[in-house]
């Protein structure tokens, strides 16, 4: 009876030593990325003139396959020529936020699969906002006329 205890054993052990080397030997696109980086290149210059932002700050998430940001992250400062790069970023999404101040801030998620990638960020200037408050040309709507003085009114 132990001989064929030690047969069952034996298979067994087998069977799952094989089924361990074929799920290891399938490999899916993701999984041939997996632990791939790529160094990152950001150019951070003004839209109406092209001229660099300095001291721009560059901040990094990788993205969940839900496409929810991860925890943590990186932040890079731009250079005086507008420059900063990081070697090291993981292949697969990235969310990437430009911020600087006198500037609108900046977002875009991309796609990192190459070993190197060079990002031009061009960052605009706040646009002014309709207000309801502010005074509008006169061809606009007209002011709203005042009620009259109390003292004026019809009695009931």
């Amino acid at each position: 009876m132990s001989g064929m205890k030690r047969f069952w054993v034996a298979t067994v052990l087998l069977g799952t030593l094989g089924m361990t080397i074929v799920a290891l030997g399938q490999k899916d696109k993701d999984d041939q990325e997996e632990g791939k980086t790529a160094l990152v290149n950001f150019l951070v210059l003004k839209d109406d003139n092209g001229k660099p932002v300095r001291n721009a700050a560059v901040i990094m998430h990788s993205i969940s396959g839900q496409g929810k940001q991860e925890k943590g992250g990186m932040e890079l400062k731009t250079d005086a020529e507008g420059r900063a790069n990081f070697d090291g970023i993981p292949y697969g999404p990235l969310r990437i936020q430009v911020l600087a101040s006198g500037f609108q801030t900046y977002g875009e998620d991309f796609d990192v699969k190459k070993p190197k990638m060079d990002f031009t960020i061009k960052l605009k200037r706040p646009q002014g906002q309709f207000s309801v408050y502010e005074d509008r040309p006169k061809d606009s709507n007209p002011p709203p006329q005042n009620p009259p003085p109390m003292d004026q009114k019809k009695p009931n």
